[in-house]
């Protein structure tokens, strides 16, 4: 029977942009567009709840590259829940339920499409649930954690909600391009909430992925009505709910273009992640 028969047709619109981009890459791989298409769609539904995607990596965020490299558009593609940072280190992202936010102390949602300098992503799916009481620091929340983390090797996606009784937060702000993070980190805005609803969006990584990830927990916060977040420092709650997701597949983007060709990446981070977080 014809192929052309059988195969089901889809019509959807695309940018010109993303045309582009589809029919270059189908003339070099030597591959027709249908194909190209449709293993890109069968990858992207496809994709496995246990990858983390990022832009970038934690050297070059310490040696002060700042400057964006993916669309926010692209980070989207690959996740609906992660942190990062803004060009020129100019506030806290927070990414939850598929949408980013800019937090600096006051959150603003940015749904434009615009070019991000670091970021990790995931498609967010709990692996387990831990029910946390009597919280009087965030050291609380890591220990009430830690026995639900299979291994050290791994990463950790994790997802916390509830009413938050203090937070306190962070935020980086612009400095000159080129700035190191150490001492971008001594000019940063500090800020505290009380008695706030909220989620903290959390990131655990091995301490062997210092060159790429920023190792141990990593917490972001956003209120639930998107009006406060940023990096947390410390906080206290009654009780909270914590969804814990492994992540086993990591993919690192590169930038292509910019300072991250030419800076000196040769350092080890791990000192300056420590006290820059």
């Amino acid at each position: 029977m014809d192929r052309e028969k059988v195969m089901p047709h889809i019509a959807v619109k695309i940018s010109s942009l993303l045309e582009g981009v589809a029919r270059d890459l189908s003339a070099e791989r030597k591959t027709s567009l249908d194909d190209l298409v449709g293993a890109a769609l069968s990858e992207y539904l496809h994709s496995s709840p246990r990858r983390m995607y990022q832009i970038s990596t934690s050297t070059a965020l310490v040696e002060g590259v700042y400057t964006g490299s993916v669309p926010s558009s692209t980070l989207l593609e690959n996740g609906d829940f992660g942190l990062g940072t803004f060009e020129g280190l100019d506030g806290e992202m927070v990414i939850l339920d598929g949408e980013i936010y800019q937090a600096a102390g006051n959150v603003l949602r940015r749904s434009d499409d615009f070019l991000v300098p670091f970021a990790s992503i995931t498609h967010f799916r709990e692996d387990a649930v831990v029910q946390i009481e009597k919280i009087a620091c965030l050291k609380d929340i890591e220990l009430a954690c830690d026995p639900h983390r299979i291994s050290e090797n791994l990463f950790y996606a994790l997802r916390v909600v509830g009413v938050f009784d203090t937070i306190h937060a962070r935020a980086v702000h612009p400095v000159p391009q080129g700035s190191r993070l150490l001492d971008a980190a001594k000019t940063q805005l500090e800020f505290r909430f009380e008695n706030v609803e909220g989620t903290l969006v959390c990131l655990w990584s091995p301490k062997y992925s210092s060159s790429f990830s920023v190792p141990g927990y990593h917490f972001h916060f956003i209120s639930k009505d998107r009006t406060k977040g940023g990096h947390v420092l410390d906080c206290s709650a009654r009780r909270l709910r914590a969804s814990i997701q492994i992540v086993s597949e990591y993919d690192v983007r590169l930038p292509e273009a910019g300072s991250f060709l030419t800076t000196d990446l040769s350092r080890d981070p791990a000192s300056d992640l420590a006290k820059a977080e």
